[in-house]
């Protein structure tokens, strides 16, 4: 198994057990959370436990190995049909994240042909562990293709959390900063809170920290000053799920960022392994976006920010343009225009 250098576990086995870190508390309190079930695995997913295209794929392919193990079915049938429900309610869970269906189909691969129950069941929680470690060696492989492209002594800017935390354990956008520390610890990280979620603030910033990366934190409204000072040298992200023209859904805010990077002449790099490529969508605007609780806006930390019955529209996602992004860096090497030939060719498994 490939290892991550970073400390804290995001998702892992623990005998029959699926663990994950509760993301949702962090940075103040690491606590871990326990399923036996692939309802406990869906409910993690949709309220965030675990958050992070890849790492949603991991929890997913664990979901259907759990659903399989729990089952009570003594035949191929029975088991394919308590399968296929736990299928669908997990698929239901996050719209916007491709590695979600990707791992369904993955494990679909296994339970959808004919077999023993009890080799099925081992193959899907084998398969699972397969997916996580597999992850951890796509992000470290991103990391290596894409630290050549930065400068010493760089000042990085990055939008959400697409860390270890986001991941199997090492990262893509942070998997690619942490590739470029370690042959140059003069980099800075401008680290943006990335409302409403925080995931910047409380996530990145947390994990840089831990790992003695330097780096600021900055509220999402504070890059355009950066951009227009000159300190804002490269932006690194990561994504959701990757259009075949090179259009890229992430986190809310960052096709913000990707127009004043554009404006400043700063290049705007996008990590992300080749399972999150979906070539069966022309462009972004196939894409579908997620809307989240409003209370989410409405409120921060617990506390009400806003007027009691306020109206409140909370897209989880936005759609960059494939002419916004320098780059898409994928375990298969650096991607670059035109994204339908660099794109279809890492997922034929050519290296660029």
């Amino acid at each position: 198994m490939s290892e991550s250098s970073f400390s804290v576990k995001t998702i892992e086995w623990q005998g029959d057990e699926v663990v994950m870190i509760d993301q949702r508390i962090l940075p103040l309190q690491e606590k871990y959370i326990h399923h036996t079930t692939w309802q406990e695995v869906g409910d993690s997913i949709k309220t965030m436990v675990i958050r992070g295209a890849p790492a949603i794929g991991v929890a997913t392919a664990m979901g259907v190995a759990l659903a399989a193990m729990k089952s009570s079915a003594t035949t191929y049938e029975d088991l394919k049909k308590d399968v296929e429900e736990a299928s669908a309610g997990l698929f239901a869970t996050r719209p916007t994240a491709y590695n979600l269906g990707w791992a369904l189909e993955q494990q679909k691969q296994i339970w959808g042909q004919p077999g023993d129950p009890e080799e099925i069941r081992a193959r899907l929680k084998a398969r699972s562990q397969e997916i996580l470690d597999e992850d951890i060696a796509m992000c470290i492989a991103m990391g290596e293709h894409a630290a050549p492209l930065f400068p010493k002594g760089a000042r990085i800017l990055t939008h959400c959390n697409a860390g270890a935390l986001a991941t199997a354990g090492y990262g893509t956008a942070l998997g690619v900063i942490r590739s470029v520390f370690k042959r140059d610890p003069s980099i800075h990280v401008f680290v943006d809170e990335t409302r409403p979620f925080l995931q910047g603030a409380r996530l990145t910033a947390w994990e840089l920290q831990k790992e003695g990366i330097p780096c600021s934190l900055i509220t999402d409204n504070m890059s355009g000053y950066f951009f227009k000072k000159g300190e804002i040298d490269a932006v690194v992200v990561g994504s959701d799920r990757i259009a075949g023209n090179g259009d890229v859904a992430n986190k809310i805010g960052t096709y913000t960022v990707s127009v004043l990077a554009k404006e400043h002449g700063v290049p705007f790099y996008v990590a992300a392994p080749t399972s999150t490529v979906d070539l069966s969508l022309t462009d972004g605007s196939q894409i579908p976006i997620e809307e989240r609780d409003e209370s989410e806006v409405t409120h921060c930390g617990g506390q009400q920010v806003a007027p009691t019955g306020i109206s409140v529209r909370n897209p989880a996602f936005d759609v960059t343009p494939h002419q916004n992004v320098t780059a898409i860096i994928t375990e298969m090497g650096v991607h670059r225009e035109p994204y339908t030939e660099s794109l279809r060719a890492a997922k034929e498994g050519k290296l660029i």
